[in-house]
């Protein structure tokens, strides 16, 4: 069982190093597009010589040459894995993927945003298939341009592992507790529910950032999630 995701949805380096400080174990932290844009590669750098596995949540989404380019850049920076938009087409993933070569970085694709909803996307996005007919729609061609996997909500994680198999990652944000707020989020679940809808990781941010005890917090998801 992979261990959860906590997203390090902070501003600064010192929030984060406080935060990583209340934890005497190695952790598998997601560095988004607010901390890395505020505080740039040499915080990645220094979280990963603390010992932590990284996810880099950049979600790129540009021509592929572009984004080839970018994911060169990124590979130097060690982080075990890192992201797309599978709305920006095949040959921008393929680019990805190939910007990406010999670092053993895992790229994945974000299909639909756990904030948007059906009437959102039909709306917004003018895609009037159903919610998760895109979703499974942009996982099969992340597969079939060689990802490793796809962001997704919980709701879809089963449908996806039926049509692109159980080893491709199902990597599910918007996780919360029982009794916790949905916050900004419109597509959540349990840990304990991702566990048993078939997501290969879980990415868990104001559960763990912002409880009086965030190592409790963390076992807690961490038991659930493993279903002990």
């Amino acid at each position: 069982m992979n261990k959860p995701i906590i997203a390090l949805d902070f501003s600064t380096r010192t929030q984060v190093e406080e935060f990583l400080s209340k934890f005497d174990e190695s952790l598998f932290v997601k560095v988004g597009m607010e901390l890395f844009y505020q505080e740039g590669p040499e915080l990645v750098r220094s979280i990963k010589a603390m010992g932590h596995q990284i996810f880099l949540d950049l979600k790129l989404h540009d021509i592929p040459n572009t984004v080839e380019s970018a994911m060169r850049g990124l590979a130097k920076l060690g982080v075990d894995m890192t992201n797309v938009h599978a709305a920006g087409g095949m040959d921008m993933m393929k680019a990805a993927k190939k910007g990406l070569e010999g670092s053993g970085t895992q790229l994945i694709a974000v299909t639909q945003l756990t904030s948007t909803d059906e009437a959102g996307m039909h709306e917004d996005q003018l895609i009037y298939v159903s919610l998760e007919e895109s979703v499974l729609h942009y996982a099969k061609q992340a597969k079939r341009a060689g990802l490793d996997g796809v962001v997704c909500s919980v709701m879809e994680a089963g449908a996806i592992e039926q049509a692109c198999g159980k080893d491709f990652l199902k990597v599910t944000p918007g996780i919360r507790l029982a009794d916790g707020n949905a916050d900004d989020q419109k597509r959540i679940a349990t840990p304990a529910k991702a566990r048993l809808q078939g997501s290969t990781h879980i990415v868990v941010g104001r559960a763990i950032t912002t409880s009086d005890d965030p190592a409790a917090s963390y076992r807690q998801i961490t038991n659930e999630w493993s279903g002990q």
